[in-house]
């Protein structure tokens, strides 16, 4: 159960974790202590295999505003800054093998926008708006950068860095920010389906897929379709794989579909 003072609410249905982030009082900001309730929500859902999907949500109107300032400048004292520890939050987002899916409902800005990056699929209400504002308080999207620049696209990225202009929810799926921008009223019918459709694969596969979308470019193009096509048997050959074809044959939901009674 979830502590009332939590700072990262869980929940869990269907095969779907969500991490509801809930610090509305500092809009969402990346504490220190939110930080690290995510990081565990995190590992607790990827440990559990009746999980197959994990969003990330939010209370309040604001996804995220990014680093807690008033923590930082509360830590200049010490010469250490609480962002350090984003990069740890976002590389296990990045990372995670279960699909990760961000519901972003309201306006995120700086070390926020790197959370909807991190994330495999991203779903923005288009009245929402985004900003990297970085260089307005002196500094730079260093760390974020490791999620976000595989994902935009450069021009656009070049401008949103160096000006720290504001944009919308259908900009931001313009330039890959995000994966769908949808009005306000339909967000959550949105997330449903895409849950919908993503705990229907199976979670092995799931995972492979995952490293295929993160395999650097090949230099030598022969050499990576024989290590492709010994993964694709690989798969067929496994448990889940012949699972998903027997399945198919006999018109019948495979087990991992028919665990969560769908």
């Amino acid at each position: 159960m979830t502590s009332p003072d939590a700072l990262v609410r869980v929940a869990t249905a269907r095969g779907v974790t969500t991490l509801t982030l809930d610090s509305p009082h500092n809009r969402n900001a990346l504490s220190t202590p939110l930080m690290t309730e995510l990081l565990a929500g995190l590992a607790t859902a990827v440990a559990d295999d009746t999980v197959r999907v994990i969003v990330l949500d939010h209370t309040g109107p604001v996804f995220c505003s990014g680093a807690d300032l008033k923590e930082t400048a509360a830590a200049y004292a010490s010469a250490t800054v609480p962002a350090g520890m984003l990069g740890d939050v976002l590389a296990a987002v990045w990372e995670c093998p279960k699909p990760v899916l961000a519901r972003v409902g309201g306006p995120a800005r700086a070390g926020g926008l790197g959370l909807i990056a991190a994330a495999d699929l991203a779903v923005c209400a288009a009245e929402a708006t985004f900003a990297f504002t970085e260089v307005r308080i002196g500094v730079i999207p260093a760390v974020i950068s490791a999620t976000v620049l595989p994902r935009l696209h450069p021009r656009a990225a070049a401008e949103l860095y160096l000006t720290g202009d504001s944009f919308d929810g259908r900009r931001a799926a313009e330039i890959g920010l995000v994966t769908a921008a949808v009005p306000a009223d339909d967000l959550d019918a949105a997330v449903a389906r895409y849950c919908d459709s993503l705990v229907r694969g199976a979670p092995t596969a799931l995972a492979g897929a995952k490293q295929l979308l993160r395999r650097p470019a090949a230099i030598d193009h022969r050499a990576e379709m024989t290590e492709l096509a010994a993964l694709s048997t690989g798969y067929f050959l496994s448990a889940d794989g012949v699972e998903g074809v027997t399945a198919f044959r006999e018109k019948r939901a495979p087990r991992w579909v028919a665990e969560l009674g769908r």
